[in-house]
């Protein structure tokens, strides 16, 4: 029975909505608060489910983990920064604002979409390849993303730095590793949730594309692209390394 999941996104949407206001003033904290919603729907999805599988159990605790991260490394790089600045445009049109706001409750519902239907999920099968491989996949996302964050946190904070670009470490052989590590995780949470999932339930593939859809073509590398071309466009050390980098997979041009 899913209307319990059909209910709590509903009912999440029309508290997003009310915060909307307070949440133009500041658009960054929605980045936190997103990640502490995807750890609130997945333990609430499992109690729902009434079950508590340890597939189930694993599943929601990588999803903790990751949130808890995520949401951790982005309120000290804002305490830092005071702001992600690849919001601006956002934050200062309340209207556009409401809008990224709205898609954002879409963005999560369909991104945890494996893990509600897992929770939620009666059916049981002992634990397999399929869980294994999507939580080495899960692991290996998560380690790098982790890294890559770490590694432009402490590059960002050496004032010799200032005015340039990273291009050491994971940055050296992906121009957007801590993406890549998004699209890995959630693509190892769908395959380990796939091993139980039913007909059209398969159609939660859309988590893991929709993530590398987004962070490929609408909000994640388009705008650093751009912005790093309105910096560095002209260095002929950084055309360089346009070059000789792919994109996001390591070894792919």
């Amino acid at each position: 029975n899913t209307s319990p999941v059909v209910a709590g996104h509903l009912h999440r949407l029309s508290l997003k909505w009310p915060l909307w206001l307070g949440g133009a003033i500041e658009c960054s904290s929605c980045l936190i608060l997103g990640s502490g919603t995807f750890i609130l729907l997945a333990h609430l999805s499992l109690n729902w489910g009434n079950t508590q599988y340890p597939r189930q159990q694993v599943q929601t605790g990588l999803v903790t983990l990751w949130g808890l991260r995520l949401g951790l490394f982005l309120f000290l790089r804002i305490l830092k920064e005071g702001h992600d600045r690849r919001f601006n445009h956002v934050r200062d049109s309340p209207g556009t604002f409401f809008v990224f706001w709205t898609m954002q409750g879409a963005w999560i519902i369909l991104t945890l979409l494996p893990t509600l239907l897992l929770n939620l999920e009666k059916h049981n099968k002992p634990l397999g390849l399929w869980d294994y491989l999507g939580w080495s996949i899960w692991a290996m996302g998560f380690l790098t993303e982790a890294v890559a964050d770490q590694q432009k946190w402490h590059f960002r904070s050496d004032p010799d730095n200032a005015g340039k670009f990273i291009q050491s470490g994971l940055w050296a052989y992906s121009r957007h590793p801590n993406y890549l590590g998004e699209i890995l995780l959630w693509t190892g949470l769908f395959t380990s949730a796939a091993s139980v999932l039913q007909g059209w339930q398969y159609l939660s593939a859309i988590s893991p594309l929709l993530v590398w859809f987004l962070l490929n073509y609408v909000s994640g590398i388009p705008i650093l692209e751009r912005e790093a071309m309105r910096q560095w466009g002209k260095d002929a050390e950084f055309q360089a390394y346009l070059r000789n980098t792919p994109v996001l997979w390591p070894f792919v041009s």
